[in-house]
């Protein structure tokens, strides 16, 4: 695993210490040695290395990588340029369309948030090819609850998205009074009718970082 060389290395480093992130650390070594595992090693913290701790406005927590070849790369929600978009990411699209305008690219590379501010963080951040969830309950979500935690110390306005029931639990990690919390059900085809679409989380998101005298986030995605 590539190390994390900004802002978060400092606020990381008492977790790098502990028994649980040294046995994640083998067990993760051990299965890019011996299976086909994604994200590809170098893109892990992807999240961390792209939206540096001073930079976060915005969480978005997902669960788990992709995991078909070339699509996870570090970032919830988010696939490499050519791959087809995945089901939930249609759903975000058509969300902000609606709720900003924003015409639906044709592709799901989701770099750009993440480099104005928005932390995609997954809470496992490796997975075994065609096998989902398979490294769940191995230490990655101490690992990001942790960085969760820190944020939620940061003292400025920030937002967190909680979409579904998976994310909707870290509110309970979400205690400084500084923060807006959104929350809707997951965008997923299976739950996006129960009121993710209409959530109007993006623009709510921008009202709330302008009325704070932050910089909006420019949601749209551009075609390739």
């Amino acid at each position: 695993m590539p190390p994390i060389s900004n802002d978060w290395a400092p606020a990381l480093a008492t977790e790098y210490k502990k028994d649980y992130y040294r046995k994640l650390f083998e067990f993760v070594g051990q299965e890019y040695a011996t299976r086909q595992i994604f994200p590809p090693g170098d893109d892990i913290f992807n999240a961390f290395h792209l939206t540096p701790l001073s930079d976060v406005k915005c969480v978005i927590i997902g669960q788990d990588p992709y995991h078909e070849p070339n699509q996870a790369h570090g970032l919830c929600f988010s696939v490499k340029p050519g791959v087809d978009i995945p089901p939930s990411l249609v759903n975000i699209y058509k969300e902000l369309e609606e709720d900003m305008g924003c015409y639906i690219p044709n592709n799901g590379y989701l770099v750009k948030w993440a480099k104005q501010g928005v932390l995609m963080l997954n809470a496992v951040l490796t997975v075994r090819a065609h096998q989902a969830a398979s490294h769940q309950g191995k230490g990655w979500e101490e690992f990001t609850d942790a960085a969760i935690r820190i944020v939620n110390e940061q003292d400025r306005p920030i937002v967190f998205l909680l979409w579904g029931s998976f994310a909707g639990k870290k509110a309970a990690m979400l205690n400084n009074p500084k923060h807006l919390i959104l929350k809707a059900p997951h965008p997923s085809p299976l739950s996006a009718y129960r009121g993710f679409f209409g959530c109007k989380h993006f623009s709510s998101t921008n009202a709330f970082l302008e009325k704070n005298g932050i910089a909006p986030i420019d949601w749209q995605i551009e075609n390739i």
